[in-house]
């Protein structure tokens, strides 16, 4: 990692930092599926549910919670799991108490995911309003899992600019020196 950033420090002195990061699961326990020895390596760790997206709400509820109050945790990745279309078919949201979870994330500073996907959407519109109420950050992301998706950023950034998510309020947004000083304080 040092040595990318040190390969493409710029020479009219504009910052660049490549950031370390993974998306954990959220287990069914609550708990991240990583060891927190190696969470506190990286700069960013983005925790998802992936698993029994069927749950009740309060098991949903609780097994978020217990994520988001991790104190490795940075965001909420793709909270209600939901695949509008694709090759993977589609699924509907899972349900946990959304006013709980936001006012926890507020809390806790962890910023809430706009999944650009265009198969996910997620968080839907009305969630993310609602999270955007309750005082939350939030992070743009492309959820790419190829170069050329890297792209889908600009749905999500629509998605935000038309749910009225001021700039101010996503972290990816952020100048590098206020990225870090966010990251480094433990949200």
């Amino acid at each position: 990692m040092a040595a990318v950033n040190a390969a493409h420090a710029r020479q009219d002195g504009a910052e660049f930092r490549l950031l370390s990061g993974i998306e954990v699961d959220i287990l069914e326990n609550g708990e991240l599926d990583q060891a927190p020895d190696m969470l506190e390596r990286l700069d960013v760790v983005v925790a998802s549910v992936h698993s029994k997206l069927r749950s009740d709400r309060r098991t949903m509820t609780d097994r978020m919670l217990s994520g988001i109050r991790d104190p490795h945790t940075n965001v909420l990745g793709h909270c209600t799991g939901r695949l509008l279309q694709g090759s993977r078919g589609t699924r509907p949201e899972s349900e946990f108490d959304a006013e709980r979870v936001f006012a926890a994330c507020a809390e806790a500073g962890v910023a809430v995911e706009i999944n650009s996907r265009p198969e996910r959407q997620d968080p839907p519109d009305n969630l993310m309003r609602l999270a955007l109420d309750a005082g939350c950050l939030f992070s743009i992301d492309s959820d790419a899992h190829a170069p050329g998706q890297l792209d889908f950023l600009q749905y999500g950034a629509e998605r935000a600019e038309r749910n009225g998510v001021p700039a101010e309020r996503i972290i990816t947004t952020w100048p590098l020196g206020r990225l870090q000083e966010w990251l480094e304080s433990g949200c």
